[in-house]
């Protein structure tokens, strides 16, 4: 049975016709091969690995750095990374899976499929569980930069009492009302399918994910992956690169992290998906809606996957922290065309966010599609290196080809200027707020985060005038 199956499913995937992308540069390997070397230049990426693809058609695989600067190893588009929780895609795939076969409600209480949940946690929805809106505690802290469970001298000794040390903590927030992300919530996850299927999760998830696709690059845990083609994780401080020595995680918290896995295999993943091989594509769209927070307002996942939606895009996926990104964009309906994009790496001496790595892929293969990505790569480029006579370029771009509505510009370049604080720091930041208040001299807001960034950077009677400027300009409250 499970042969026909995996069989059915290859069969299924490799039949997809390949569609042509629309607008693609047609020199778009060059293009991103120079955005890769940019980005490590920018950032200080260790190494890294990238994939893009449209309907079905890779059109860019590429890779530059070295998976291991102690060795310098070079990294490939074969070179596995720690994704770590990217890891939940799996799991909210398979639960997906069960919610399309009608053998789980995302609305009924995770309690009816998983036997001995703690009191407190009875009538929590599995919805509440996939979307971190459960308000359940951690099963552990960080002590001593290692991962300690209360009551253990290290992580709990396995599911059961990992659950037990989450459920002893009271409840963070009223259910639903808002989002904390916990690991603890997909080790309920675990327990579910593991109830369900009464096998492991690595079992389950080999069974009806990994061997079906021939994803024979991806498994868990860091000992599982050949020293020839490990990426060896690094994180950045004082803006160096140094070793992550990072812990492993117990087997049973596999459901939420240590994922290790290839561009390629995460290609094959996300393209499974989009053309309805794991869960129906009417299924999907229908669960990669965000949920309504009963404090206001939308949660950020939608049935455990990061959802946002963009320059008429819905753009799903996960991040590994800053080092890795998944993210699959579809505009209506998925049979209407969608775009993959995958980026691992393994760190960055300034830790820059993943999902800026992302975006700046989606600017090179697509700008017309994604002009907010556009934008943010144009601002990133002129805070960098920008001149009197680019601002001049840059000002007569945004008010004439930008793709950005006028009366949502004015946010974008704020928000960009804030990303770029995160990653590239305040300096190269202030020069897109001050951009900004050039273009919107009325605009309390971009005065006031002017005045922050200054502020930010010690200057404080600038900072001070600036931020008198801004409250002048404010709105009075009705």
């Amino acid at each position: 049975m499970y042969r026909t199956l995996a069989a059915a499913l290859l069969c299924a995937l490799f039949a997809t016709p390949f569609a042509s992308a629309r607008d693609v540069p047609p020199d778009l390997a060059s293009q991103l091969n120079s955005q890769l070397q940019a980005n490590r230049e920018r950032y200080g990426i260790a190494g890294q690995a990238v994939l893009v693809a449209h309907n079905g058609q890779v059109l860019y695989q590429g890779a530059s750095g070295e998976r291991d600067p102690a060795t310098h190893a070079p990294t490939t588009v074969d070179t596995i990374f720690a994704a770590q929780s990217m890891a939940k895609l799996l799991t909210s795939t398979l639960v997906m899976q069960l919610v399309d076969q009608g053998k789980v409600d995302l609305d009924a209480p995770a309690s009816r499929y998983v036997p001995d949940l703690p009191t407190a946690w009875q009538a929590i929805h599995v919805r509440d569980f996939l979307n971190h809106s459960s308000g359940i505690g951690e099963y552990y802290d960080r002590v001593d930069n290692r991962w300690v469970s209360k009551g253990y001298p290290g992580v709990a000794p396995d599911l059961a009492a990992a659950l037990k040390v989450a459920g002893s903590a009271p409840l963070q927030f009223k259910t639903g009302s808002r989002v904390q992300y916990t690991q603890a919530n997909y080790l309920v996850l675990t327990a579910l399918l593991e109830t369900h299927y009464g096998k492991p999760y690595p079992a389950i998830a080999r069974e009806r994910i990994l061997q079906p696709l021939r994803m024979t690059s991806t498994s868990w845990g860091a000992a599982s992956v050949p020293a020839q083609r490990a990426a060896v994780p690094y994180i950045g401080k004082d803006g160096q690169l140094q070793p992550a020595n990072e812990d492993p995680w117990p087997n049973y918290g596999w459901g939420h992290a240590d994922l290790q896995t290839t561009v390629g295999d995460m290609n094959r993943f996300l393209q499974a998906l989009a053309t309805g091989k794991l869960v129906r594509t009417a299924t999907l769209e229908a669960l990669w809606q965000p949920q309504t927070l009963t404090g206001g307002g939308s949660n950020f996942f939608s049935t455990g996957w990061d959802t946002t939606r963009s320059d008429g895009y819905t753009q799903v996926g996960h991040d590994g922290g800053t080092r890795v990104r998944a993210r699959l964009a579809y505009k209506g309906t998925l049979a209407s065309g969608y775009w993959v994009f995958v980026y691992l790496t393994n760190g960055s001496a300034r830790n820059a966010w993943s999902s800026t790595l992302v975006e700046s892929t989606m600017a090179v293969a697509a700008p017309g599609e994604f002009p907010h990505a556009a934008l943010s790569e144009r601002l990133t480029g002129y805070a960098l290196t920008g001149d009197s006579s680019s601002e001049s370029s840059l000002r007569a771009w945004l008010s004439e080809n930008s793709g950005i509505a006028s009366n949502e510009l004015e946010r974008a370049i704020n928000a960009t200027g804030y990303a770029i604080r995160n990653n590239l720091g305040n300096r190269p930041a202030l020069k897109v707020f001050a951009l900004n208040t050039t273009l919107y001299p009325t605009s309390a807001n971009a005065w006031d985060s002017l005045a922050e960034c200054h502020a930010a950077l010690g200057e404080k009677e600038t900072a001070g005038r600036l931020y008198a400027k801004s409250k002048g300009l404010a709105k009075p409250s009705p």
